[in-house]
C-alpha cells in the first residue's frame, strides 16, 4: 500500500511571511496616520471657498451686500426678516436648502462685515476643538507667518 505524503509550509516559512507583511505593515501604517484630520481639514476648506462662499456671492450679487452676522448664514436659505431686509432675496442659495456642518459636525462661524476681510465677511470652522485660534482653524483669510512658519 501506497501512503500518501502530506506537504504543507513549514514553521519557519509560515513566519518569514508574518515577519514580511509585518514589515509592510510598519511602512504604510505611518503614511495613513493623520490623513483623516487632513481630509476633515480640506473638506471644510472646500465648504468655506466653495459651497458657502459661492452662496454668499449669489446673495450679495441679488441683494447688494452680504447678510449680517445677525442674519447669518440661515438668510442662505430662508429670506431673513431682521434688518436690512433683503429686498431681491431668490433663494435658497444652497442647494440642499439647509446650512451644512464643519467636518467636526460643529456650526460654521460667520462674520459680516469680516475683521480679516472688510469689504465683505469672514468665515471660517474652528477645527476638530472648536476653539477659536487653537491652530486647527481653516478660514477664509490668509493669516500671516512669520518667517519661522509660525
Amino acid at each position: 500500500m501506497k501512503t500518501k505524503q502530506i506537504k504543507g509550509f513549514t514553521l519557519v516559512e509560515i513566519m518569514l511571511v508574518v515577519i514580511i507583511i509585518g514589515v509592510l505593515v510598519a511602512m504604510v501604517v505611518p503614511n495613513l496616520a493623520g490623513r483623516g484630520e487632513q481630509a476633515r481639514r480640506m473638506a471644510a476648506k472646500a465648504d468655506i471657498e466653495t459651497n458657502l462662499g459661492t452662496a454668499l456671492d449669489l446673495y450679495e450679487l441679488d441683494n447688494g451686500r452680504y447678510p449680517t452676522t445677525e442674519q447669518g448664514l440661515a438668510a442662505l436659505v430662508e429670506a431673513p426678516t431682521a434688518s436690512p431686509v433683503p429686498e431681491n432675496w431668490s433663494g435658497p442659495y444652497l442647494k440642499k436648502k439647509r446650512i451644512p456642518k464643519d467636518p467636526w459636525g460643529k456650526d460654521y462661524a460667520y462674520i459680516s462685515p469680516g475683521s480679516h476681510n472688510v469689504e465683505s465677511y469672514d468665515l471660517s470652522s474652528y477645527g476638530r476643538d472648536g476653539a477659536e485660534g487653537a491652530g486647527d482653524d481653516v478660514t477664509n483669510w490668509e493669516e500671516a507667518k512669520t518667517p519661522d512658519g509660525q
